[in-house]
């Protein structure tokens, strides 16, 4: 396939996905459960061949890049319990009640899949975000044929992914056009236009996101664009956590802003740390042993350096540290920058704008009332940390912070999204465009809708609302949970 899929070509890819969705709904939750788990075993397989092909196009270590394989195979596992489970179709049956007022019909619920879904591969995560990510994965779960859109900053990786998805779906008895590759800027448009894409799911920068929920929602149809965009992920110090343990915050907030050269969506960009705390020396002392790594493709190299220009430009903004030894304009300098509350509170559009790189900005406040407006400043993001000694009363601030993000950290640091059942990788806009997760059991949500049977006869019903339960999944009938 050319670095740019034809607009026929693309017309056969969706007419393929469009005619695999009624098999693909019609499936059993256990035939999709071996797809996935087909899918996680090929790529395991190939993972030897692929980590290659990824080190050559995005510069990422093996070690990296291994592991990240690892994490995309345990998605597919996991989403292959979830279908397995049941518990993500929603199963609901409310008894006919002619004797209430007014009379109850007999109303049956239920999750169907959305159909034909695209989802958008990202830059930074090669495998978990990309061909065989958690989009696609949870797609493909609840029963959504999957085309995806090429990264162009790793493209043959690319091509071959998607032959191994193809070949292990095949093999497992998915229907054909189950899965499709697209590539190119064009077709990017094109698909999420398509008349007969019902959802997509994007992961990548503000500007490229915002292209395509508009385009999504300027559809004659409209569809669902399910975006993980900016974020600048706050992380608030307290004054006993810095008197507690300055040396052991400093060197796991330069682990967490230096890991992939500052490129994961959850890297830690604004820090509050109180005034006078001592803080910044022991940072700048703990960024000696960071060391430079290069970026992943031109494009980010040119917006991280003009980020950086902007936040160093501003008049408020110190220069704490920089680990310069080694550094390019391909392999960036990390960087910690200082500033103080009363700055961002005058000028939040440029001090808290992501900066997507190894860079962070402390932000220094004086007392509380500083603290909270700095934060009343912020826009939504995908996480927020509170470090606080122990015992000390936070719940004030995680009350703020939980209306900020998707996820709330205490102790730790942003950096790394375990996959589980109870993950949320999400958060108020310009994090997110929605309120679903991209990580976790629960993303596959994204792309099933509701359907109720009314007064149904039971010829006609889903195996998931027959009165004997034959799929033996969890369900609410009368009000009451009946586990499976």
């Amino acid at each position: 396939m050319s670095a740019t899929t034809t607009a026929p070509d693309l017309d056969q890819l969706v007419a393929a996905a469009s005619a695999a969705a009624p098999a693909m709904a019609r499936a059993t939750g256990e035939q999709r459960a071996r797809w996935l788990e087909a899918v996680a075993d090929a790529l395991d397989a190939a993972g030897g061949e692929l980590v290659p092909i990824a080190i050559a196009e995005t510069h990422m270590p093996e070690a990296r890049l291994t592991g990240e394989v690892a994490r995309t195979t345990g998605q597919l596992r996991l989403f292959a319990a979830v279908v397995r489970d049941g518990g993500y179709l929603e199963a609901i049956i409310d008894h006919a009640r002619p004797d209430a007022t007014p009379p109850q019909p007999e109303l049956r619920r239920v999750l169907v899949p959305i159909g034909p879904v695209a989802v958008y591969a990202a830059s930074n995560f090669p495998f978990a975000f990309s061909v065989a990510g958690g989009d696609t994965a949870s797609a493909l779960a609840v029963g959504c044929p999957v085309v995806v859109k090429a990264h162009p900053g790793h493209l043959e990786l690319s091509r071959r992914t998607a032959d191994v998805v193809r070949a292990a779906l095949a093999g497992a008895g998915a229907p054909d056009g189950a899965f499709g590759l697209v590539e190119g800027l064009e077709a990017g448009r094109d698909l999420v236009q398509h008349p007969a894409i019902k959802a997509a799911g994007f992961t990548g920068s503000l500007h490229g996101g915002r292209v395509l929920f508009d385009l999504a929602n300027g559809r004659p149809a409209p569809i669902p664009f399910y975006a993980e965009l900016g974020s600048v992920n706050p992380v608030v110090i307290t004054p006993a956590a810095a008197a507690a343990s300055a040396a052991q915050l400093a060197s796991g907030l330069v682990g967490s802003f230096t890991l992939g050269a500052g490129q994961f969506c959850t890297n830690p960009g604004v820090v509050l740390v109180p005034a006078g705390a001592g803080l910044e020396d022991a940072v700048a002392e703990a960024l000696g042993a960071a060391k430079p790594a290069p970026l992943l493709n031109g494009r980010i190299e040119e917006g991280f350096h003009a980020g950086l220009e902007a936040l160093t430009g501003h008049a408020s903004v110190e220069v704490i540290a920089r680990q310069g030894e080694g550094a390019t304009d391909e392999v960036p300098a990390p960087t910690v920058l200082a500033t103080t509350a009363a700055a961002v509170v005058a000028d939040p559009d440029t001090l808290l704008a992501e900066c997507f790189g190894p860079v962070t900005l402390l932000v220094r406040y004086a007392d509380e009332a500083e603290r909270d407006a700095v934060l009343g400043s912020l826009e939504g993001s995908l996480t927020a940390t509170v470090h606080a000694a122990p015992g000390e009363d936070v719940r004030a601030l995680a009350e703020t912070l939980s209306g900020l993000a998707g996820r709330v950290l205490f102790g730790g640091w942003p950096t790394g999204v375990a996959v589980t059942w109870s993950q949320h990788h999400g958060g108020p806009w310009p994090a997110t465009t929605s309120i679903h997760t991209s990580v976790g059991a629960t993303a596959a949500r994204r792309f099933q809708r509701p359907v109720v049977f009314q007064d149904a006869p039971a010829s006609v019903l889903p195996p998931a609302l027959q009165d004997d339960n034959p799929l033996g999944i969890p369900r609410r009938v009368d009000g009451t949970l009946v586990v499976g």
